[in-house]
């Protein structure tokens, strides 16, 4: 089972760009979609109903913000899903921050973390934000549920995940308060799934400014994340990053899981 995750940035932008034929061509189990800055009604019946390179119909599933043109997630799935669900937190749902699907053996979430913003001036959402992500991971657990969260976390975690980390260290995205949520987060027991098959590997990132050609040069930021519960970390086969992969400032990232 293959699923990826790539932050659009604005899904009918990204259609005119190939997405479709991309997709199609992909045909993974799932796709995720952050940033999809779009309310279903916007799109074209090909975003809505899309085929695999078999012929067979995509399931999918929207949630968007409230403000137009702006945040939203999306879900694709070959495998109708048990039941869909938002986070169930008008603050974040608002935002069009969060999407669950329940599949008889996981939980696959998908989220677009809050950017902090300059100056942190989004820190404080952000940060309630990863507190409720993080607690209701835990709850999952708790319940003896596993559960694959993906989707741009906008947290470069350590060093080797950014470019030009001393450059950066006042920034959003690399700020110490949310480095140490990931800290915690991980401290939970929680697994980065491209950490744990590329543990030192620098030079791998998700993200690149559009200025001053950073893609070409590699430039970049690794904000894009699959995390799972350790227990169902067995499941995961691999977990890659896929840069070949253009259309926004993001790439999709992806990891491929053999269920039982």
């Amino acid at each position: 089972m293959r699923i990826l995750s790539w932050n659009v940035n604005g899904i009918r932008a990204v259609e005119k760009r190939g997405f479709s034929r991309w997709f199609t061509a992909e045909s993974p189990n799932i796709l995720c979609l952050q940033e999809t800055k779009a309310r279903p009604e916007q799109l074209s019946e090909e975003l809505i109903k899309p085929r695999d390179k078999a012929g067979k119909p995509y399931y999918s599933y929207w949630a968007s913000a409230k403000k137009a043109g702006y945040s939203g997630v999306a879900v694709y799935s070959r495998e109708e899903p048990e039941d869909v669900k938002l986070l169930g937190i008008a603050d974040f749902d608002d935002e069009g921050r969060v999407l669950q699907a329940f599949f008889r053996d996981f939980v696959l979430i998908t989220a677009y973390f809050p950017n902090s913003q300059e100056a942190g001036k989004r820190l404080s959402y952000k940060l309630a934000f990863c507190d409720v992500i993080l607690t209701y991971c835990k709850k999952l657990v708790k319940q003896g549920k596993h559960f694959v969260l993906c989707g741009d976390y906008n947290i470069a975690h350590t060093a080797i995940d950014l470019a030009r980390p001393k450059e950066n260290e006042g920034n959003a995205g690399y700020l110490p308060e949310e480095r140490a949520w990931m800290d915690s987060f991980t401290k939970a027991g929680f697994v980065d799934t491209f950490r744990h098959f590329h543990p030192e590997e620098k030079g791998h990132y998700s993200w690149w400014s559009y200025r001053v050609n950073a893609r070409e040069r590699n430039v970049g930021w690794r904000i894009d994340y699959h995390c799972v519960d350790p227990a169902f970390l067995p499941m995961v086969k691999r977990s890659i990053i896929r840069p070949d992969v253009e259309g926004s400032d993001h790439c999709p990232v992806e990891i491929e899981l053999d269920r039982m």
